[in-house]
């Protein structure tokens, strides 16, 4: 299982939120660069970048942040929020992102991301975030009634890369993740699932290893920044 850590871009800054709320994020590094930098440096293979003002405004606001990292750190690494038409798409891309993480757009325009899937083979994910099962969008600020397994079956085809399983009601709680929904979805689909939401320990990460589902990977954040997961114990974990 590979380990992404998670770098959320508020302002320009480093944060995390509790379960998705705006008002509610705490910010951990004025360098969103210098922490990729650290994770890089204690041996991390990915990186998981979320531009939360793009998810809300529909378009990219911490794009400047996310070209530091792109240009520093010398990582393949994944974003997501604010992605919504074929031109953010290219335009992430030609600037050296490895792959685009596609939330909004696979709810309100499923023929975009199977359009991208075509163009850009493996570079493209797609992100269901949800909330009692139910997918939300808009920066989690929408609920729908779609189903978040549903959802992933429906891209079965697609020829996607992963799909990025947020339960949002666990995302920066420390609680752990939801392991039976996570596995649940990983069984069902052929496309790579890859956890997020709640990891909080090593005991966490280990119960997602061996949950009898083949996980493509794992997303933690604040579990990292405070000190409750060591990442190189961490990486040493789910090499095993």
């Amino acid at each position: 299982m590979i380990l992404y850590p998670a770098i959320d871009l508020k302002d320009g800054k480093a944060v995390r939120l509790l379960r998705g709320d705006m008002d509610k994020a705490t910010v951990f590094n004025d360098d969103p660069a210098a922490q990729a930098l650290e994770f890089v440096a204690k041996g991390c293979e990915w990186l998981h970048l979320v531009d939360l003002n793009g998810a809300f405004a529909g378009q990219p606001v911490n794009a400047a942040a996310v070209e530091a990292i792109l240009s520093q750190a010398q990582t393949p690494t994944q974003l997501g929020g604010g992605i919504r038409d074929m031109a953010t798409i290219e335009m992430w891309i030609s600037k050296g992102l490895t792959r685009v993480i596609l939330g909004t757009v696979a709810v309100e325009n499923p023929d975009l991301v199977r359009e991208a899937a075509r163009e850009f083979p493996g570079k493209v994910a797609v992100g269901i975030d949800a909330r009692d099962g139910r997918v939300a969008t808009k920066g989690w600020a929408e609920v729908t009634d779609v189903d978040a397994v549903d959802l992933a079956k429906s891209y079965e085809d697609a020829g996607v890369a992963a799909i990025i399983y947020t339960d949002i009601n666990r995302d920066g709680a420390m609680m752990g993740p939801n392991i039976p929904a996570t596995a649940a979805l990983a069984r069902a689909m052929t496309i790579p699932v890859i956890a997020s939401g709640g990891v909080s320990s090593l005991k966490d990460l280990k119960a997602l290893r061996d949950c009898g589902a083949s996980l493509n990977g794992v997303i933690s954040g604040r579990a990292l920044y405070d000190g409750a997961i060591d990442l190189k114990d961490a990486l040493k974990l789910l090499k095993t």
